[in-house]
């Protein structure tokens, strides 16, 4: 059967599933049955969301889904109801991105009135990732990308503490790149130096830490240069295997820079770094933010 055969028979199958749902309604179903013909029309809802989904009509494909959300509700299922709200929310995702965070959000709010905070962080991200890549809307990312930490915070006490604590600080990370991007640049520190003592003693973490002071003590540069000194012996003293790293290296060369306002100096200590590890759009970003700050700087570049 061709794609326009299988969204023929869906169509046909939602129409016998309102039957079911309408028929159930009547005060002798009620008592004989009912529900019965709700299993039957979530089932046949379900059956028709696949077809759609094989016809690649993705709406329709969402809308079956929510169908069958609702009435697994309405049978109190609410476990097969999350599910087929997630389910609703993939299909729409490459149709209708709101639509998809509404079903999303559905889910949500059945996972957490079952206790099920790590599933319900899972879900936050994704709906982060919409409003990044499809929405735009990069403050309410952030927003979702926070309140997936605070879940999987909320779990650390569980069996699967190591895997909570990542999942939380890569959503942290997520918030700290976006708060400094849109000049929220204490929140980013905060987030950078929590994220760096959390993963400074851990064997399997700890080089990252550089990155996560790295990066914090640019965002101090940023707004105050004797804070982004201060900042760095901190970060040595606190954890001294900063000391010897490219990035640390970096920050004094740069500070020093900074202080005789040498855009060349500045920009050779740069250039030198970006051989060997290549800098990511975030770090150019950030760094061109303090180059500008050099005086007679002009081009804006760091080249």
């Amino acid at each position: 059967m061709d794609n326009t055969g299988k969204e023929r028979e869906a169509v046909q199958l939602m129409a016998e599933a309102e039957k079911r749902v309408k028929g159930s309604h009547s005060f002798l179903r009620g008592l004989f049955g009912g529900n019965t013909r709700v299993e039957e029309a979530c089932e046949m809802y379900t059956r028709a969301a696949n077809m759609f989904k094989i016809a690649k009509n993705w709406s329709a494909a969402g809308n079956a889904f929510c169908q069958a959300a609702k009435l697994h509700m309405q049978l109190q299922s609410k476990h097969d109801s999350a599910t087929s709200f997630v389910d609703a929310g993939n299909a729409y995702k490459k149709a209708d991105p709101q639509e998809a965070i509404n079903c999303l959000n559905a889910a949500i709010d059945i996972y957490t009135d079952m206790g099920r905070f790590t599933i319900a962080a899972k879900h936050h991200i994704t709906i982060a990732e919409i409003y990044e890549a499809e929405l735009v809307d990069i403050e309410k990312a952030i927003a979702h990308y926070e309140q997936a930490a605070d879940y999987y915070k909320g779990e650390e006490s569980n069996r699967q503490v190591v895997f909570v604590k990542d999942s939380a600080n890569k959503c942290l990370l997520k918030v700290a790149a976006y708060a400094a991007q849109l000049e929220q640049y204490q929140k980013a520190i905060e987030i950078y130096e929590q994220v760096g003592t959390n993963t400074m003693d851990n064997p399997l973490l700890k080089y990252s830490a550089k990155e996560y002071f790295f990066k914090a003590a640019l965002c101090h540069f940023i707004v105050d240069e004797l804070n982004a000194k201060l900042a760095l012996e901190k970060y040595e003293e606190m954890f001294p295997a900063f000391t010897d790293s490219r990035e640390c290296k970096l920050l004094k060369k740069l500070l020093e820079a900074h202080e005789e306002q040498n855009c060349e100096a500045y920009t050779e200590a740069v250039k030198e770094f970006d051989s060997i590890s290549r800098l990511d759009q975030w770090l150019t970003t950030m760094l061109l933010r303090i180059k500008k700050s050099i005086q007679g700087e002009g081009d804006g570049d760091l080249k």
